[in-house]
């Protein structure tokens, strides 16, 4: 099973009958300043970060506007802010702080995130951690 079909068949939150729209970000590599360990707080590491939120269409037509959806550039811009903020030592922290980004606008009623350090153990291809959380607007 290649990567792109394990992710669609575990992340389909789309829902036609509850108008809810799946918006997500694959794959988005940055370098970042993290972990508990000295050594890592000398260097930035490669993390990869997955993004899965359940938005709430509403009774609004698109419209063709970008204003009228949420944008995954606006949400990627977010997690690069969360990560020039500084150092962070847990990746929990990490996936807590991008799922509470994600949830501030209220048409997001739940954010699945996942966080993977790339380069830390060398016989796996990442390591890390997947939370969900839930919009209480």
């Amino acid at each position: 099973m290649t990567k792109k079909t394990r992710y669609q068949s575990k992340f389909q939150i789309a829902d036609g009958v509850r108008k809810i729209r799946h918006v997500f970000i694959r794959d988005l590599v940055i370098g970042c300043s993290i972990g508990i360990y000295t050594h890592e707080k000398e260097h930035e590491q490669r993390v990869r970060i997955n993004l899965d939120l359940a938005v709430g269409e509403g009774d609004h037509l698109i419209d063709d506007d970008i204003r009228n959806v949420i944008s995954y550039e606006d949400m990627a811009k977010g997690v690069e802010v969360i990560i020039a903020a500084g150092h962070i030592n847990l990746v929990e922290t990490l996936a807590e702080n991008i799922a509470e980004m994600c949830l501030q606008d209220k048409r997001v009623f739940s954010a699945r995130v996942r966080v993977e350090k790339l380069d830390i153990i060398a016989s796996a291809e990442s390591v890390g951690v997947e939370i969900e959380r839930f919009n209480t607007h």
